[in-house]
């Protein structure tokens, strides 16, 4: 039988760094936009919802073809509220998927390409979850505390100090772009991040992910160009 997926875009209404982020336009759309319109052309998702405790939010997403069946209790949409627990309602309220997806409504150079094949990815290796994540560009090799005294002590402890780049370990980061989990481990976990997550890799010009407003504006050039090209 051909497993279900749900796919949950979270998206509170209060946004501090940029006001109403989630909403604002960017390349020609709300910035929700982008994320829904690449999720609606995936061939796994069987359900993709929003959660959002704001009805202008909400409302957007409709135009644009994603359900919003429930609003968001305002105890889950407070700035100290854990990313989880959001997921764990939209499950709670849409019950009976076998897989639950997350798309982060501030990546919007996500493609369908990587939804797919993070999805493919976990259910090829048959585990249980999957992050996308990117080559980071600074290694965490080279990268140093200072202690007290300001002396230099290294974050990963080597037994040999590489001096050249190309003979360092590649080192990953979370994009925040495809969260994947097979739901009840989710639940269980309250975690997609466990001793058993695949990473899935993105490249780094499809991996912004926008958190301040000079991220916003050069994002947007991307998208732009991006859209001129095609």
């Amino acid at each position: 039988m051909k497993p279900t997926f749900l796919a949950v875009i979270p998206a509170r209404g209060g946004s501090k760094g940029i006001p109403r982020k989630n909403i604002r336009e960017i390349a020609g759309k709300p910035l929700i936009a982008w994320s829904i319109e690449e999720a609606k052309k995936s061939k796994y998702i069987t359900k993709l919802i929003l959660s959002s405790d704001d009805k202008e939010i909400i409302d957007v997403a409709k135009q644009y073809g994603c359900e919003a069946p429930f609003v968001r209790p305002k105890a889950l949409a407070a700035d100290e509220t854990p990313g989880v627990d959001p997921i764990l309602h939209a499950i709670e309220q849409c019950p009976g998927y076998d897989y639950v997806v997350v798309l982060q409504p501030t990546s919007p150079l996500r493609t369908v390409e990587n939804i797919d094949g993070a999805i493919e990815m976990l259910l090829a290796k048959k585990k249980d979850f999957c992050v996308s994540v990117t080559e980071s560009n600074q290694s965490p090799y080279w990268m140093y505390n200072l202690n007290v005294n300001g002396m230099m002590d290294p974050v990963i402890k080597q037994p040999n100090f590489a001096v050249r780049r190309q003979d360092l370990t590649p080192a990953f980061y979370l994009n925040g772009a495809v969260y994947v989990a097979k739901t009840k481990r989710f639940k269980i976990t309250n975690s997609f991040l466990t001793n058993e997550t695949l990473g899935y890799v993105m490249s780094e010009n499809q991996s912004f992910d926008i958190d301040t407003e000079e991220d916003f504006i050069q994002c947007e050039q991307i998208l732009r160009d991006c859209k001129s090209k095609k």
